[in-house]
C-alpha cells in the first residue's frame, strides 16, 4: 500500500473520517496532541531518550540501529493495534516533525495493506496551523457577568437556540475562579487546551458571529492562546448586571457541596489577593458552617476585579443588561435582545 505525505489542511479534512495515529512517545502525546488522535508510540518515553542520546553522539545510523533493537519486539503488536482501528485499512499518521518515526510506522502499517498519509511537517507544523488560525479576528460576541450569573449554563442555552458558542470553561475543565476546580476533572495543558479550542473554531461558521465567555487570560492553570485572547478583548461584550442577593442561590448551590477542607483550600489560593482580614473571615465562616458568609467575602474580592478589567475595555463595545432574576431562560432572552443591536 501506498504512503502519502499531505499538508495540515488536507490531513486534518481527512481526519473527519480517517482515524488519526500519532506515533510520539506517551509522555509528548500527553502533553498535547489533535483531538481523537490515537497513541500508538514507535518508542515509550525511556527509548526515546536512550535512542536521541545516540543519534547527538553517534549520529544517525548508530541511532537507526539503537531504535530497532529497542522497538523492534514490539513491532508486531503496533501493526496489530493499527489493523483494529484503521477501520478502512486506512490511516492519518504523524510524529514531532513528519521525519523517521512517522515513516517507519508508515512502513510497517503499509506491511498490514494499510494506506497512510503522514503530516508533512508533523505535530509541529499541526501547531503552528492552528494558532494562526486561533488568531484569525472573527466575529465574536463576548458574554460578560459576574461570578454567579449562571453565565455558563446561559451559553448553553444560546447553543440550543441556534447561535454559535464555545464554553471555554469546559475545554479547561475549570470555572474561572479560586473555587474553580471543585468538582472538576484534571485540567489540560495550555497546549492541548488551544488545540481543543481549534477543534471546535474550526466547526463554526465564519460569517456568524460565535458567543465566548469573558475571561481572564487564565482558566485556571491553562492559558489561551494570546492573540486569541487579545482579539477577544477588542470585541462587543454584554454584560448580565445581577446583584448579590440574586446571585447567591447559584453560588451556595454549587459550593456548598463541597467539605470544608477544600472550600478553606479555595480561599487560601488567593489569600495574598483577598488581605489578612478578609481571609481570616471567609476561612472562620466555613469552619462555622457560614458557607453563604465566605462565600459573600470572596463575592466581593471578585465583583471588584471584574469590575476593573471591564473598565479596561472599549465603553462603546459594552452592552449592560441590568437583570432582577436568575432565571436561564429570560435572563438568555436578555442578552440575545441586546446582541441584536451590535453593528459589526
Amino acid at each position: 500500500m501506498g504512503v502519502e505525505k499531505i499538508d495540515v489542511e488536507g490531513f486534518l479534512r481527512l481526519s473527519e473520517h480517517i482515524p488519526v495515529i500519532d506515533v510520539r512517545s506517551p509522555s509528548e502525546f500527553s502533553a498535547g496532541h489533535i483531538p481523537r488522535a490515537i497513541n500508538i508510540p514507535l518508542f515509550n518515553d525511556e527509548e526515546r531518550a536512550i535512542v536521541g542520546t545516540k543519534y547527538r553522539k553517534s549520529g544517525r545510523i548508530q541511532a537507526i540501529f539503537e531504535g530497532l533493537r529497542k522497538a523492534g519486539p514490539e513491532m508486531s503488536s503496533k501493526l496489530e493495534k493499527a489493523i483494529k482501528v484503521s477501520g478502512n485499512s486506512e490511516l492519518l499518521v504523524h510524529c514531532w516533525r513528519g521525519g523517521m518515526r512517522s515513516e517507519a510506522m508508515a512502513w510497517l502499517f503499509s506491511l498490514g495493506e494499510i494506506k497512510t498519509h503522514i503530516l508533512s511537517g508533523g505535530y509541529k507544523a499541526y501547531r503552528n496551523y492552528i494558532l494562526a488560525g486561533l488568531s484569525e479576528k472573527r466575529k465574536v460576541i463576548v458574554l460578560g457577568g459576574m461570578t454567579g450569573s449562571g453565565k455558563t449554563q446561559i451559553l448553553g442555552n444560546i447553543i440550543k437556540k441556534n447561535w454559535q458558542a464555545i464554553d471555554l470553561e469546559g475545554l479547561a475543565c475549570h470555572k474561572g475562579s479560586a473555587f474553580g476546580a471543585l468538582g472538576q476533572p484534571p485540567q489540560p495543558s495550555t497546549e492541548h487546551f488551544a488545540n481543543m479550542l481549534f477543534d471546535e473554531w474550526k466547526r463554526t461558521d465564519r460569517d456568524q458571529p460565535i458567543w465566548l465567555e469573558d475571561e481572564s487570560r487564565n482558566i485556571g492553570s491553562v492559558f489561551m492562546p494570546e492573540q486569541f485572547y487579545n482579539n477577544m478583548q477588542e470585541m462587543p461584550v454584554v454584560t448580565l448586571m445581577m446583584d448579590v442577593r440574586t446571585r447567591m442561590p447559584r453560588l451556595m448551590e454549587e459550593y456548598s457541596v463541597y467539605p470544608p477542607g477544600e472550600l478553606k483550600d479555595a480561599i487560601m489560593r488567593i489569600s495574598k489577593r483577598l488581605g489578612g482580614d478578609n481571609t481570616r473571615d471567609a476561612i472562620k465562616a466555613v469552619d462555622d458552617g457560614d458557607i453563604a458568609k465566605a462565600v459573600e467575602i470572596t463575592l466581593h474580592y471578585y465583583d471588584k476585579t471584574y469590575m476593573y478589567g471591564l473598565q479596561k475595555k472599549d465603553s462603546k463595545k459594552i452592552i449592560f443588561v441590568e437583570t432582577d432574576t436568575d432565571d436561564i431562560e429570560i435572563n438568555t432572552g436578555k442578552v440575545l435582545d441586546a446582541a441584536q443591536t451590535i453593528k459589526w
